[in-house]
Parts: structure tokens; sequence; C-alpha cells
């Protein structure tokens, strides 16, 4: 798909050299950078659910009882896809 974007001159600047140091195309770079930046807020949507289970600090609010099996499979399909 073919899309037309505003980016400030030095950024599409430093986009060319990386592209070509890279031996990419411009529009396979751009295609990389929005690849990565989608995966990393992925993984913060990770974070966001398990603080929810675990709480931020890292220790669980809910008595290790309650979880149930449901509750367990519900957190292996919310990070199935996760790369960590």
């Amino acid at each position: 798909m073919k899309t037309a974007v505003s980016i400030p001159d030095r950024l599409y600047s430093q986009a060319e050299e990386l592209a070509e140091a890279m031996g990419l195309p411009r529009s396979q770079l751009f295609a990389k950078a929005l690849e990565e930046f989608l995966k990393a807020h992925r993984r913060e949507t990770v974070t966001d659910k398990l603080d929810k289970i675990y709480g931020p600090d890292g220790t669980s609010s809910t008595p290790t009882s309650e979880i149930t099996e449901p509750g367990l499979d519900e957190l292996r399909k919310a990070t199935r896809d996760d790369a960590w």
C-alpha cells in the first residue's frame, strides 16, 4: 500500500543515509521501522496486563489460590505472539 506522510527534513535525511548504508529501499526501511515500533508497543501492552495481575511492584495482588486455569489461558493468549 502506498501512503504519504510528512516528516522533518532532518529525519528524512537520516533515513535516506541509513537506507543507503543498509542497501535497502527507503520504503522498506520505513516499513521495518514501523514494524519495530508496533512490536514495542505490543510488548508494553503485555507489561500493562502483567501489572494488572502482579501489580507494578511485581507482587501479586491476587492470592495464588484465586488464579484459575481460565485466567492462565487468557494470559497465554495475550502473550502468545510476544518475543520476550
